[in-house]
């Protein structure tokens, strides 16, 4: 039987442990099911089952250390209590994948939503950056609390955004009224152009819009600086042509790259910058394992590296 998971993540004080106190008073939400509240991280604030729904007879609250968690741990707990389902109060010091990677089989992501004490975010996100983008990154929805109109709310919008751009972003303000981010994200560049010209500083943009949302760049004919990679893998007059891309920090960079064919008459090794205008079509190839856009090449020639290498968002 699968058993969903919702799962809560974000640093100390952040508002988890209140936001499913809440959630629990909800009859809506709380129908009598056999529920496992996990939690890994105990703040200031403590959980009431008497005030759950239903009297939360249905809920057991364990409490577990993060190093702890293990396949078999989870099942034991999952066992004893004929648990239909589980939450998660995650540690906020702790990487999500670390309880990702120990879910039973069993066990699915119904929803994973993140919490955020706008007063204090910024910095966390200033001196613990791969750990804020790492719950971002896993996140639904991200609900920043403790707003007020003194914040700029483009500002929480970036940062979000460089995580992922289908992250639903809510603001709740001290009064308790809650407002969804309307900010628009248009492109950095003319999508609806003959040929659309990707600048240097626009590559990870590029990159993550045609991975996320390909279909429209189907016949598309685009012109980008790249590195090339080449291996005997691949057929002739292929290479794979893209940039390193660094969504966090240092220990994030990844090379975000795509397949390109090309019949023109020039040597390409490992490591040369090439300009590249190609046109975009999508089918399969062994190096996507599947589906991928493949970019026919309509001209194509060496150039030098950008002033910086590396692309980044935003």
């Amino acid at each position: 039987m699968e058993v969903p998971v919702y799962l809560f993540t974000g640093f100390l004080e952040s508002g988890k442990t209140k936001f499913i106190q809440e959630m629990m008073t909800d009859d809506r939400f709380n129908e009598g099911e056999k529920t496992l509240l996990l939690v890994f991280e105990e703040g200031e604030e403590e959980y009431k089952p008497q005030y759950f729904a239903g009297g939360g007879n249905n809920v057991h609250i364990e409490y577990a250390e993060v190093d702890d968690i293990n396949p078999s741990m989870l099942t034991v707990l999952e066992k004893k209590y004929g648990a239909q389902r589980v939450i998660v109060e995650y540690n906020g010091m702790s990487e999500v994948g670390k309880f990702l990677d120990a879910m039973p089989e069993n066990w699915v992501l119904a929803q994973t939503l993140m919490l955020a004490d706008a007063t204090t975010f910024m910095n966390y996100n200033a001196n613990m950056r791969q750990l804020t983008f790492d719950k971002m990154q896993v996140s639904e929805a991200i609900i920043f609390n403790r707003f007020d109109n003194s914040y700029n709310k483009l500002e929480f919008h970036k940062i979000v955004r460089a995580a992922g751009k289908r992250i639903d972003i809510l603001y709740e303000y001290k009064d308790g009224h809650v407002e969804p981010d309307n900010i628009q994200d248009p492109l950095p560049y003319d999508i609806n152009a003959d040929v659309i010209e990707i600048k240097d500083t626009d590559y990870a943009e590029f990159y993550r819009d045609l991975v996320e949302d390909g279909k429209k760049y189907e016949g598309k004919t685009v012109k980008f600086r790249g590195i090339v990679a080449v291996d005997n893998t691949l057929p002739p007059k292929t290479i794979v042509v893209g940039r390193h891309i660094m969504t966090c920090c240092e220990a994030d960079i990844f090379y975000g790259a795509f397949v390109c064919e090309y019949k023109q008459d020039i040597a390409l090794k490992k490591r040369d910058w090439i300009m590249l205008t190609g046109k975009i079509h999508f089918k399969r190839h062994n190096v996507y394992e599947g589906v991928g856009p493949v970019f026919e090449a309509l001209e194509i020639h060496k150039t030098d590296k950008p002033e910086q290498e590396l692309a980044t968002f935003y």
